[in-house]
């Protein structure tokens, strides 16, 4: 039975022009590649990667090609433009990331201290780590953007990072940066 709640906000989304990926400042050459063994580019999420009230809300594995050698740091930003609200989602924000890694296991991201040096700032949720693809019911389907970021320095952030902490701190300084999009709809 449709969600009416969901169905009422199907043409309220926050927007795809609204993504970090757009961002003044944070824009560089895609020079390398971000891929996941659990979905193709553009593709559904599997259910195993929902978020935690549908699912086991594991982060999927991820795979990236070599960034430039210069990049002293990978960012990853997960958000979902799909939301029915002013903003993207965030979903995930993860620094510290060592670019000679290549990837990250499944479940790295939910799991604090599950690979070393990364630290997480809080989502849209409020909280820290990886929070998978939780749409409203009948909303229609949201694309879960990965966006990566290659830094030529380690970024200097409080310990209770947000988003706009992390794209002040990288402004100016993304030498390179990969994209992974996947779907996800919550019938």
């Amino acid at each position: 039975m449709p969600n009416p709640i969901g169905r009422a906000l199907r043409d309220r989304r926050a927007g795809h022009d609204k993504i970090v990926w757009l961002r003044d400042g944070l824009v560089g050459p895609e020079s390398f590649v971000l891929t996941s063994p659990a979905f193709a580019d553009g593709a559904p999420i599997p259910a195993q990667y929902r978020g935690r009230l549908l699912g086991q809300d594991l982060s999927p594995a991820l795979a990236w090609t070599a960034p430039p050698v210069a990049a002293e740091e990978l960012v990853l930003v997960v958000e979902d433009p799909d939301a029915p609200r002013a903003d993207p989602a965030v979903h995930t924000i993860a620094r510290g990331i060592d670019p000679a890694l290549g990837g990250l296991p499944e479940g790295a991201l939910a799991r604090r201290g599950a690979v070393p040096g990364i630290a997480y700032g809080r989502g849209s949720l409020g909280s820290r780590g990886w929070h998978g693809p939780m749409p409203v019911p009948s909303h229609g389907p949201h694309t879960y953007v990965f966006q990566l970021f290659a830094v030529d320095r380690r970024l200097d952030l409080p310990a209770s990072f947000g988003l706009e902490d992390v794209v002040r701190a990288m402004r100016g300084h993304v030498i390179a940066r990969a994209r992974l999009d996947g779907t996800y709809e919550n019938p």
